[in-house]
């Protein structure tokens, strides 16, 4: 399965390449800043295609087509743009995400920025890898040295009082906060280091399964803002380096 996650990451991402900057179709979905992007539809459908050809009884979950429903053990999680709004925007900070699931547990992830040329990936036991290279989450353990990172949903004018009320609270203790607009890239940035920790509300499977995996294996700590067990199918996130876990809980929680 390896080899085939490979192959259906790096053509999504020529396909990302090959049409950014260009005029492409974008249409609005629920919400008017919720964009989709013919390119999006492409690059789901090349991945879509490759793995079919080689396991064509894997169950499918996709942003953009929905599920492919079978019985099998094994489900791919697809998001063939993680950060839509930035590549529609001319934005070279958004990736290919696609993750594995197995009986309930992720075996493997992969995330392919083509305009850094990074890829990310991660297999259970097996630790993480940035262009094959082992990765580890940074070792600060001070949360007020610390620079995190998070994003915001389409729909917070509808309940923005636990977004705005944990971002104020950060902000007020004066630690340095990141939008990039890409969860699975705020994922991985945390799981090398860059960033010390990630949080986010209202997420989807699409845009976690591969980063999570990818942020575990390279050392890192994931649970809900409150420190209960994370789901990628729950709508809530927090990972950090582990070092400054319960302090973001704490200072979160207060």
């Amino acid at each position: 399965m390896k080899n085939t996650l490979y192959l259906a990451t790096i053509e999504a991402g020529k396909i990302l390449k090959q049409s950014f900057k260009k005029e492409f179709k974008i249409e609005s979905k629920d919400i008017i800043s919720n964009l989709v992007t013919e390119v999006d539809r492409k690059s789901e459908a090349a991945i879509i295609e490759i793995i079919r050809k080689e396991y064509p009884e894997h169950y499918i979950l996709t942003e953009e087509s929905g599920a492919i429903i079978t019985d099998s053990e094994t489900k791919w999680i697809i998001d063939p743009i993680d950060g839509t709004i930035n590549y529609a925007h001319g934005i070279p900070i958004c990736c290919v995400s696609i993750g594995v699931e197995k009986s309930g547990e992720l075996i493997l992830g992969a995330v392919y920025n083509p305009f850094m040329d990074e890829l990310f990936f991660a297999e259970k036991n097996c630790g993480s890898f940035l262009n094959e290279k082992r990765i580890k989450v940074s070792n600060e353990n001070d949360i007020r040295k610390s620079l995190l990172v998070t994003g915001f949903p389409y729909n917070t004018s509808k309940s923005p009082q636990s977004e705005l009320r944990i971002f104020s609270k950060v902000l007020s203790v004066d630690i340095p906060v990141r939008r990039i607009g890409s969860a699975a890239l705020d994922l991985c940035w945390t799981a090398c280091g860059r960033f010390d920790g990630f949080w986010e509300f209202n997420l989807n499977p699409w845009d976690v399964a591969a980063g999570t995996l990818i942020v575990t294996e390279a050392g890192g700590n994931i649970t809900g803002l409150g420190g209960e067990l994370y789901s990628i199918y729950g709508k809530q996130i927090l990972a950090t380096n582990g070092l400054i876990h319960q302090d973001f809980i704490n200072l979160a929680n207060e």
